[in-house]
């Protein structure tokens, strides 16, 4: 039965081209931008304004788009995987799309990366162990073989590729009762896992995989939901209440634990809630206020977020340490300067962004028409512009 039949007209949630994942792209990317826009800024004195802290609390925040892009990453590549699953050369059209759109920026970066550590008047540094870790994406292990992280924003791209190298072989071995109760299983036990970690002396939950994974596995499964029998956009509007309502409970919970489950309880708490915004956005996508999530300015956003995700922080360190030199532009404990920073490193990382999206990316995406014509790919695939590398 196809998608159509199980939800005719206005019903349905899925279509070959949705443009609201774009705009969530988007939001997902700023989000990611403006935290490591703040991060490293601490207000000089004690007397900070209370709009200027509050301010900076919710730039604090802006982790919360990886997360995001976990969930849309698990929701867009399981319905990729689950539309192809009984076509011919299933493994080679998945893996060979997959490294058309990821590798050539990915590897361009660490060649850059790499070419830059080699120059005198730049303090990026990035040593072998790491760029050569980072090529096989073990960038986010690379502290438990001794090697510092060089280069923070690649261990959400390994996470990814760990989620690729697994997930296409479940989805084709397993059936769909299968599939759900594999990602129940990692949904019930990631919080377990990281309460571990932290209590065994993690500062943050973070970057393994075996930590971070029920965000891919709770877009997996809204995936494998939106493509049953119950799929319709009333039932998933029920399940965006459903997920917000145990994130919730999951933040108010961690306020009467000891800090190593609380640490834990509020990642879960942002996973759900990221699932809950996911099905809010198909939701409207499919009916009369769709406007509220097509935005153009956000779905240009989303259209360069890979190459943008892989820049920004590059640009920001290359922006310190030009402006180091120039004392006047360097932000330091300044909140003006910090403002100035962040503009135009915005403008510089949009630019590149955009340039490598439409040139040096564009040129390996269009490898993919070898793979045949649209008519031979699964819809779901005209769906595929990624999110982080999806």
């Amino acid at each position: 039965m196809s998608m159509a039949e199980k939800h005719p007209g206005e019903d349905r949630i899925l279509r070959p081209v949705m443009p609201e994942l774009d705009t969530v792209r988007g939001i997902a990317i700023l989000m990611v931008f403006l935290f490591h826009g703040f991060e490293d800024f601490i207000p000089s004195g004690s007397n900070v304004p209370a709009w200027e802290r509050l301010f900076l609390s919710t730039m604090s925040l802006g982790w919360i788009g990886v997360n995001l892009f976990f969930v849309l990453s698990g929701f867009l590549i399981t319905g990729i995987l689950l539309d192809s699953v009984n076509r011919p050369r299933y493994y080679s059209h998945f893996y060979f799309r997959r490294a058309l759109r990821i590798l050539p920026a990915y590897y361009l970066l660490i060649a850059v990366l790499i070419l830059l550590s080699r120059l005198s008047f730049v303090h990026q540094h990035t040593s072998w162990a790491f760029a050569g870790l980072s090529v096989i994406y073990l960038s986010n292990i690379t502290p438990l073989l001794g090697v510092p992280r060089d280069y923070s924003p690649l261990w959400s791209l390994a996470v990814e590729e760990h989620f690729y190298l697994v997930w296409p072989a479940a989805v084709r071995i397993l059936r769909r009762r299968g599939l759900v109760i594999a990602g129940a299983l990692i949904c019930a036990c990631e919080p377990l896992l990281r309460a571990f970690a932290v209590a065994r002396g993690g500062l943050w939950w973070g970057p393994y995989t075996w930590l971070s994974a029920d965000g891919l596995a709770l877009g997996a499964l809204l995936a494998i939901f939106a493509r049953s029998t119950r799929g319709s956009r009333g039932n998933v509007l029920r399940l965006a209440g459903l997920s917000a309502f145990v994130g919730v409970v999951a933040l108010a919970a961690s306020f009467a634990v000891p800090t190593f489950i609380a640490i834990s309880l509020r990642a879960t708490c942002v996973n759900y809630g990221s699932l809950a915004l996911v099905c809010v956005v198909l939701w409207l996508g499919t009916g009369t206020y769709r406007w509220l999530v097509n935005n153009q300015v956000l779905a240009l956003y989303g259209f360069i977020s890979y190459g943008l995700y892989l820049i920004h922080a590059l640009i920001f360190r290359l922006y310190n340490d030009v402006s180091m030199k120039f004392a006047s532009f360097y932000a330091g404990h300044s909140f003006e300067k910090c403002l100035l920073r962040l503009l135009i490193t915005f403008i510089v990382s949009t630019t590149v962004a955009y340039l490598s999206r439409t040139t040096y990316e564009e040129f390996f995406l269009r490898m993919k028409d070898k793979l045949g014509s649209q008519r031979e790919i699964p819809q779901s695939v005209r769906c595929e512009e990624p999110l982080l590398p999806t």
